[in-house]
């Protein structure tokens, strides 16, 4: 589990993702799995990393941001 869990609110009831963690080039994602993802400027994009954290903090859209347009630019699995 990440450390600095942000819960996703999930709007749409509908999300893949349990929660979030935010740092200045990166956003971690939870999935209802347990699997955790970083996603970083790097490897995803600065540009695409903002809007990841925008949809984050909206609680909606961000799963299937990452499945239309991030899909595997992450920088790493942490589990």
């Amino acid at each position: 589990p990440l450390s600095t869990v942000i819960p996703y609110q999930n709007k749409s009831q509908k999300s893949g993702i349990a929660a979030y963690e935010i740092g200045p080039d990166y956003i971690r994602i939870e999935f209802t799995t347990g699997a955790v993802y970083e996603y970083d400027h790097t490897h995803t994009g600065a540009a695409q990393i903002e809007h990841l954290k925008y949809l984050a903090a909206q609680g909606k859209g961000l799963n299937s941001y990452l499945n239309r347009r991030v899909h595997k630019k992450y920088s790493q699995r942490l589990q």
